[in-house]
């Protein structure tokens, strides 16, 4: 077997051959290149588009209300995190994770389409969904626990999809964890149904059927499992935005029968006093 030493400018053996095959490669990607059809700029398309800042609805009385558009966040909780290290640290927000085909998309995004957590705190298209109503409700009216809403993906690019969960069985479950999924869908069914729980379980009767506070610790539930949204943080995914961590539908409970910090989320909504920042970032009282 001959190995060649020669490149193609040296005119040994099949020189011609070599040299036009090198110049069709070149004309394909100067053409690829024209047209934004090469990898890295399907990509970056991508991420500019997911990643578009958004603002987030601001709540003049305090409380929740449908046609809100907020953001999700699971607060870091200190104490946990010394006593059960995981490999990301910090709070969370939910977020869309793209499938791999999603980098030739143009117009909008596609079916199938999951969800992760993120460390990126700040309001984007890809952190930001709408309190959706499932029950009649007009927009604007205000969301009480224990009443069903719907979580939907802004319009435009995001394809205003439904956050949807439900039993796991042996074929349909999360990827890390073997939980049950979360993901999105276009569809409207019990499955994308969710509900505001309140967080302490000794005062959580005394609360059902009233407003909802906004950017306050509460547990969401999946009305058709019974299962609370939850982030696992020891179960880390890489998605084409980083090191993120899995999002399932599973209640966990501590050692008092009390869910625990995986649970709890904050819906988070905009600052009245600043366009760039969050309630979630204001500063927060001396105690």
């Amino acid at each position: 077997m001959s190995v060649r030493t020669f490149c193609p400018s040296v005119r040994v053996g099949n020189w011609n051959e070599d040299v036009s095959l090198q110049q069709d490669v070149m004309k394909d990607f100067l053409e690829k290149r024209d047209r934004g059809e090469l990898l890295l700029q399907k990509t970056s398309n991508l991420k500019k588009n997911i990643l578009k800042k958004t603002e987030l609805s601001i709540s003049k009385d305090g409380l929740l209300h449908f046609g809100d558009v907020v953001m999700l966040l699971n607060p870091e909780n200190a104490e946990e995190s010394m006593s059960n290290p995981s490999p990301v640290f910090g709070s969370f927000t939910l977020c869309v994770n793209p499938d791999e085909s999603a980098v030739h998309t143009k117009s909008h995004l596609k079916l199938p389409c999951g969800i992760s957590a993120s460390t990126n705190v700040k309001p984007c298209e890809r952190n930001s969904f709408i309190i959706t109503s499932v029950d009649g409700s007009e927009v604007g009216e205000t969301l009480h626990f224990g009443q069903n809403f719907a979580l939907r993906t802004l319009e435009g690019f995001m394809g205003h999809f439904r956050l949807r969960s439900d039993q796991k069985t042996f074929l349909k479950c999360s990827k890390k964890s073997c939980l049950q999924e979360v993901s999105l869908t276009d569809q409207q069914s019990y499955e994308t149904c969710w509900q505001a729980v309140y967080l302490d379980p000794q005062m959580r009767l005394e609360h059902e059927g009233l407003p909802v506070p906004a950017n306050t610790k509460l547990l969401i539930v999946h009305s058709k499992t019974n299962q609370c949204l939850a982030v696992l943080r020891k179960y880390v995914l890489w998605t084409i935005f980083g090191k993120e961590c899995e999002i399932t539908a599973h209640t966990f409970l501590n050692g008092h029968k009390v869910e625990d910090n995986a649970n709890h989320w904050t819906i988070v909504t905009g600052n009245p006093s600043d366009d760039i920042h969050t309630m979630f970032d204001r500063p927060k009282p001396p105690n």
